[in-house]
């Protein structure tokens, strides 16, 4: 969260019923979160959905078929949901969060060209 108010990256926090007390920001009002969603998931050519089923599952229900989808998540069954949304765009990944973001952050450096040799 810190990283994505720093770099100014939009964020939707959609709270519960069972929430206790949520965080600032966080839209309590499911149908208002439901639409701020669709506003920017409109514009997404890509989604990474990493160790968070609800919420991928959520994210999924406001995209686009045509926007591709990886789907990251340590049970397979969760994979197998997230891509069975009726997209043929995507990618099915079973991994650990803590290994799957280091590894893509390290490709993504050597990608751009910027990790040291």
């Amino acid at each position: 969260m810190y990283e994505c108010v720093k770099n100014g990256v939009p964020y939707v926090l959609a709270g519960s019923v069972r929430d206790d007390g949520p965080l600032p920001d966080v839209i309590t009002d499911i149908l208002m979160a439901q639409d701020r969603m669709r506003e920017y998931t409109q514009s997404c050519s890509m989604v990474l959905m990493v160790a968070t089923l609800l919420h991928s599952i959520a994210v999924g229900n406001c995209l686009p078929s045509y926007v591709k989808t990886v789907c990251v998540d340590i049970n397979p069954s969760s994979v197998t949901k997230l891509m069975d949304r009726g997209t043929m765009q995507a990618i099915g990944v079973v991994s650990d969060a803590g290994t799957f973001l280091p590894l893509l952050a390290k490709q993504l450096d050597i990608q751009s060209g910027s990790a040291e040799t």
